[in-house]
């Protein structure tokens, strides 16, 4: 469920959100996992893109908890 300032990204198996004004585009999701995190795409993030297990993975690195 998004909380107003965190937005979701849902697919079958799994769920990204996404905090903005904690993320401050390190960019290690569109570099790693290029399919899933893509800027130039709307939305950026398909997770369907990917199996749950690796966006959770990338989800996971992210410096900040932005994801």
């Amino acid at each position: 469920m998004a909380t107003g300032r965190v937005k979701e990204y849902a697919a079958p198996d799994i769920v990204v959100g996404f905090d903005a004004r904690k993320c401050i585009h390190a960019a290690n999701c569109v570099r790693d996992l290029h399919e899933v995190f893509n800027v130039d795409e709307r939305p950026w993030i398909a997770p369907e893109n990917a199996d749950a297990d690796r966006v959770a993975e990338q989800v996971a690195r992210c410096p900040t908890g932005a994801l």
